[in-house]
């Protein structure tokens, strides 16, 4: 208990925590004073293990509002996603101290008041941030947050990255920078608030956000306003200011905590982690053949049945053949001092997903273990989840190789993927393409003249030359290559 200048006396309790969505928060029971009546204030919630602070969105409810158990009270944006704040109470919201667009509040600050009696809202017109105890400091340093890129933390203490360079130069003396008085523009307040779905469909169809009026509450931008965008007719000439001088022609947008946190992990990654890339042109004929009749065999099912993709064949091939290579299947770590190579006895195969808001990696866990009907299932599952913003956090953080698949767009016959760390392998998947190759006759023998057409890939998979070897990292591909050419070995 707390007990603080204005006889308040603060009791923490924390909010109950459905399955469905992680809702980490906390209220400080407030008892009756001379001042304010009986209140409970609530904090910033923690979205995910890791957040340490979040900025706030739309207030889907506003002051005099009822509130029962499960309903949206207010949108927060982690470093992940935009996320709704389901509230697990009843009571009525009497004050509102972040506003939409506060930026970087901490983890336990107070964000709202609520009380049980709808008489009370009046008496909290005046209450304050101080009332409720104020912002707690913010913490030290620079703030990782969530990888987004990565399904854990980096280790600092890797040893590959290079000293930096000493700065022998004295410090130039530190100057106020002068200020306008005006309030700082977030990003939030640059950016109208958008739902997921209307966010994908902005990306899909080319849509700048930016200038599409929102029809939901608070100006939310809805699906149906990206559907109904018109753009303004534009003139031969170049955009021209009232005053007769040209427009810029560019636009800055800031930066995501998502975007950040991208850059920081990606450039960490390939700094820190030695790199090297083996590709191999894997036929999928066969593969494609055994898609197709237990694809047809599904249809006579009806509706439930399965409809398998290349994808879900080649998530299965990464996982058998990093169960015949487990080096491939290894992270570096690093703790207390002590440096290890860590072997996972499970498969857990992250998989690349490009949402609105930059790239997610949920987790198909015990892949080598699960059929394709099974893999089929949750890649679809979490991918959809992914794009709308709802994944947990325990979905995307943890898995031990990785798959980025981009065959989907023709014109990538081949790249290379940055290796997610800790993790020491990521496969990466280009298009699929004919190629002439050598007809065989009915021994095994090339003939002279005439040629077949095969569909081959290019697979091009990233190790970790800390972990694993150049030989190794061979073997794994010579597996990956023949459990791909040979699929049926994907039910033994």
């Amino acid at each position: 208990m707390l007990l603080r200048p204005s006889a308040r006396l603060c009791l923490r309790t924390a909010v109950r925590i459905p399955t469905t969505t992680p809702k980490l928060s906390a209220l400080a029971r407030c008892y009756a004073s001379k001042d304010f009546p009986s209140h409970s204030v609530v904090s910033m919630p923690a979205l995910s293990p890791t957040m340490t602070s979040g900025n706030i969105g739309t207030w889907q409810k506003k002051v005099g509002d009822s509130i029962s158990p499960g309903d949206v009270l207010v949108e927060i944006e982690t470093d992940k996603a935009q996320m709704d704040f389901e509230f697990q109470e009843e009571g009525v919201l009497a004050k509102v101290l972040k506003d939409s667009g506060e930026k970087d509040v901490a983890v336990g600050n107070p964000i709202a008041v609520m009380v049980e009696d709808a008489g009370d809202v009046s008496a909290f017109e005046s209450f304050t941030l101080e009332d409720a105890g104020g912002d707690k400091a913010p913490p030290k340093g620079d703030q990782k947050g969530e990888a987004a890129e990565s399904s854990e933390p980096p280790s600092k203490e890797t040893g590959t990255a290079p000293p930096p360079p000493k700065d022998e130069t004295p410090t130039p003396k530190a100057q106020e920078s002068e200020s306008t008085g005006a309030r700082l523009q977030t990003a939030l307040d640059r950016e109208p608030s958008a739902s997921p779905a209307a966010k994908r469909a902005a990306l899909e169809k080319g849509v700048p956000i930016s200038k599409v009026k929102g029809s939901g509450p608070g100006g939310r931008i809805t699906l149906s306003d990206i559907e109904k965008y018109k753009p303004a007719a534009s003139s031969g000439a170049g955009p021209v200011a009232p005053s007769g001088s040209p427009l810029p022609t560019y636009t800055d947008t800031p930066a995501s905590s998502m975007r950040k946190t991208i850059a920081s992990r990606l450039t960490e990654s390939f700094t820190q982690n030695p790199h090297y890339f083996v590709a191999s042109s894997v036929s999928v004929s066969k593969l494609l053949a055994l898609r197709q009749a237990l694809n047809a065999a599904a249809a006579k099912e009806g509706s439930g049945a399965y409809k398998l993709s290349v994808n879900d064949f080649l998530i299965k091939a990464l996982a058998v053949a990093a169960r015949r290579v487990p080096a491939a299947n290894s992270s570096w770590r690093v703790a207390n001092g002590e440096t290890t190579i860590r072997t996972h006895h499970t498969i857990d195969v992250s998989v690349a997903v490009a949402t609105p808001v930059g790239l997610m990696t949920p987790i198909v866990a015990g892949a080598d273990t699960l059929g394709l009907q099974a893999i089929s299932a949750r890649v679809k599952d979490l991918g959809k989840r992914a794009r709308d913003g709802k994944l947990k956090p325990e979905e995307y953080q943890g898995g031990s190789i990785t798959i980025s698949n981009m065959g989907m767009n023709p014109a990538v016959e081949r790249f290379t993927a940055v290796i997610n760390p800790p993790q020491a392998t990521i496969l990466a998947v280009g298009a699929m393409k004919k190629v002439a190759v050598p007809k065989e006759g009915e021994e095994g023998e090339i003939e002279e003249s005439g040629v077949r057409w095969d569909d081959q890939i290019v697979l091009t998979a990233s190790f970790d030359h800390k972990v694993v070897d150049g030989a190794v990292g061979g073997d794994f591909m010579r597996e990956l290559k023949k459990v791909v050419e040979n699929p049926l070995e994907l039910m033994l």
